[in-house]
C-alpha cells in the first residue's frame, strides 16, 4: 500500500477529533435554547402589544435583547444545565442521549429563571426611559403568555432533537447495510443525511463515534475510487489522516 496515499478530508460531518465533551454540549444547547428562547419572546411581545407597529416592535426586542436579556438569557440556560444535571447526578457532567438533555432542562428551573430575568430587564428599560411605564406594566402582566410560549418552544426543540437523533441512528444502520452490499451510491445518499442531521444535533458521544468511523470508511472508499478493499493498515491511516 502507498503510505502516501491522500485522503480528501470533507470535513463534512465536522466532528471533534477528540471525545465529546461537555463544554462542546453545552455550548451547543446554549445556542439552540438561546435560539429558541429569543423566537418565542418576540412572538409574545407581538401577541402582547398588538396595537404596536413593527418598527417599535423591533426597539423593544433590540433594547431587552441589548439591556441584559442576552446575557441574562444566556446565563440562565448554563445555571439550568448545571442544576438539571446535579439534580439527575450526572456525574460525568456529559449527555449520554436526549432524554437526559429533556430531564435537566425541565429540572433546571429555566422557565423562574427567564421569568426573572425579563422583570430585571424592563425594570431597567423603564428607568432608563427606553419604554414608557404603561408599556413595561403590560408586558408584565402579559408575561405569562412569554414564559408559556417558551415552555412550548422548548418542548419542540427537544422533540425536534429526538427526532434527529432518531433518523441519524436510521441513516447510520441503512449506511452500514449499502457498506456489507457494497452499494455505494446507496451510501452517499445515506452519508448525506447524517451529514444534515448532525449539524443540527446535540453532539452525543456514542452517536459521534460511530459517525466518524463511518466518514473515515466513507471517504476512504470514495478516494480510492469506490474499490470496497480496504486493508486494516489503511484503516488505520484513514483514521490518522480524518
Amino acid at each position: 500500500m502507498d503510505r502516501n496515499i491522500e485522503l480528501k478530508n470533507t470535513n463534512n460531518l465536522k466532528i471533534e477529533n477528540k471525545l465529546v465533551n461537555e463544554k462542546i454540549q453545552n455550548k451547543f444547547l446554549n445556542s439552540i435554547f438561546g435560539k429558541t428562547i429569543n423566537k418565542a419572546i418576540d412572538f409574545g411581545i407581538r401577541i402582547i402589544l398588538p396595537d404596536l407597529i413593527e418598527e417599535q416592535i423591533i426597539n423593544i426586542k433590540d433594547n431587552l435583547i441589548n439591556n441584559g436579556l442576552k446575557e441574562g438569557i444566556n446565563k440562565t440556560i448554563e445555571e439550568a444545565i448545571n442544576v438539571g444535571k446535579s439534580t439527575l447526578g450526572l456525574i460525568t457532567g456529559k449527555f449520554e442521549n436526549i432524554s437526559q438533555v429533556q430531564a435537566v432542562i425541565k429540572n433546571g428551573g429555566i422557565i423562574d429563571g427567564i421569568s426573572t430575568v425579563l422583570d430585571k430587564t424592563i425594570n431597567k428599560l423603564k428607568e432608563k426611559g427606553k419604554i414608557d411605564i404603561n408599556t413595561s406594566i403590560r408586558i408584565k402582566q402579559g408575561k405569562d403568555i412569554i414564559l408559556n410560549n417558551i415552555e412550548k418552544n422548548i418542548e419542540k426543540t427537544y422533540l425536534d432533537q429526538l427526532k434527529s437523533a432518531e433518523l441519524t441512528e436510521k441513516y447510520i444502520k441503512n449506511w452500514n447495510t449499502a457498506y456489507k452490499k457494497e452499494d455505494f451510491n446507496k451510501m452517499e445518499k445515506e452519508y448525506n443525511k447524517i451529514v444534515k442531521e448532525l449539524k443540527n444535533l446535540i453532539p452525543i458521544e456514542k452517536t459521534i463515534k460511530e459517525a466518524r468511523k463511518l466518514e473515515t470508511i466513507h471517504n476512504l472508499i470514495k478516494n480510492k475510487g469506490m474499490d470496497f478493499n480496504i486493508t486494516q493498515e489503511e484503516l488505520q491511516l484513514a483514521e490518522k489522516l480524518n
